[in-house]
């Protein structure tokens, strides 16, 4: 009883961390936006107001050389922005609307990178859209999660042979003791056994993909778009993270020269540049995660770990009051505040706002972690925290899990 009134401590002691990483991370993203303001307004608003000084200075010589009023031209100015709204430009595009321009539409909407180039102008196509990109947009994020997880397992996998590999050419594990059971257990063995995939160079390695997949599309967008290479691989960065401003687009010309061919190319990098910068903005916010555990433990000063303390020996008197002494020292708060710097609920259990507030809340915690246990078959195995990658939901989840697993997967 008292070590599971010592575990729903522990859950509510993750909870306040938890908190206080949120708290973290949103000051951390608001402070971030306002530098990326600052940065951006002066960069670019300078060359703003320039540019609209000179539309200004245009539009009264064109009024003055053509006599015409600046009323008159506004409103035909208006006409055509009208137009624009519908696919229509100065210069000659390919159709928007038909099938292989819709295509590539219902791609960019179900990606979520929306360029804005085309967009429905009816109302049943509007409505349309909205159902459409919610089931659409739904199965993309599952296909993206699923090519997380395989591109993860087969990562793990190639990291763990090219260490097997060093290991033999050093002499520390012979060429037998990769085939031995899991059970086994030997200096050599547990040198392959402890060994976990660094999210470093999992990091790296998605990385560098991305950059050769951007590379490569740069260089075919040149020589097909006419961009120069820096702004082919701008446009890469912005479809490739389905930000999709729409200032640069792809296979919008009338007529390309291996048309077909082009646009399959341009349809296949993408695709593969939306699935590795995927991947790579998940193992990128598991470090993120990492730095704020880091800051966070920085932080922890011994004024707040005497209040932890404080309020762990509270939530043991209130639990179980008659073993105070012999179990005050079995769970130490800096174990339970060390524990979460990798990110993971030891007991696995999700406690709600009205719970924490409620008096009843160590009980519950107990009990979430009771019926957990129990859905799945026994306690939730935990792994080694020797490479980083430890909790999260969704793509963070698949991550950790697969990793985990083909770790320790002989």
């Amino acid at each position: 009883m008292a070590r599971r009134a010592d575990e729903g401590c522990c859950a509510v002691l993750r909870l306040n961390e938890d908190n206080a990483r949120f708290g973290l991370l949103a000051t951390l993203i608001l402070l971030y936006l306002l530098c990326g303001a600052a940065v951006f307004s002066a960069i670019e608003h300078p060359t703003e107001l320039r540019a609209k000084k000179l539309w200004t200075q245009h539009l009264h010589n064109f009024t003055e050389t053509h006599g015409i009023s600046g009323e008159d031209l506004k409103a035909f100015l208006r006409t055509y922005e009208e137009a624009n709204v519908y696919g229509i430009r100065v210069d000659a595009l390919r159709p928007r609307w038909d099938f292989p321009g819709a295509f590539y539409f219902v791609g960019t909407v179900v990606s979520t990178i929306g360029f804005g180039m085309t967009t429905p102008a009816t109302i049943g196509g509007k409505i349309f859209l909205i159902f459409y990109g919610l089931i659409g947009c739904a199965a993309t994020i599952l296909f993206f999660n699923l090519f997380l997880e395989r591109i993860i397992t087969m990562l793990a996998y190639i990291m763990r042979w090219f260490h097997e590999r060093q290991l033999r050419r050093t002499g520390v594990l012979m060429p037998s003791d990769h085939r031995r059971d899991s059970g086994t257990s030997g200096g050599e063995s547990d040198s392959l056994e402890g060994w976990k995939p660094s999210v470093y160079y999992v990091m790296l390695i998605l990385g560098v993909a991305a950059l050769l997949i951007a590379c490569c599309a740069s260089a075919m967008y040149t020589v097909m778009e006419e961009w120069g290479y820096f702004e082919s691989l701008y446009f890469c960065f912005v479809a490739f993270s389905t930000i999709g401003f729409g200032d640069l687009v792809s296979g919008q010309k009338e007529y390309y020269v291996n048309q077909g061919a082009y646009r399959f190319g341009n349809c296949l990098f993408i695709l593969m540049g939306v699935c590795c910068i995927y991947s790579l903005f998940n193992v990128i916010s598991i470090i993120i995660k990492q730095t704020l555990n880091w800051i966070l433990k920085k932080l922890d000063c011994r004024c707040c770990r005497h209040c932890r303390r404080k309020h762990l020996r509270h939530h043991r008197n209130a639990v179980n009051p008659v073993q105070i002494k012999s179990r005050r020292n079995d769970v130490s708060v800096d174990t339970v505040c060390d524990s979460e710097t990798d990110g993971r609920r030891m007991s696995g259990e999700m406690i709600s706002v009205k719970d924490f507030i409620a008096s009843n809340k160590v009980s519950l915690a107990i009990m979430q972690k009771q019926l957990y246990e129990t859905a799945n078959g026994g306690p939730r195995q935990s792994y080694a925290r020797h490479n980083g990658f430890s909790g999260g939901i969704g793509a963070l989840a698949i991550m950790n899990n697969r990793l985990a697993e083909t770790s320790v997967d002989r």
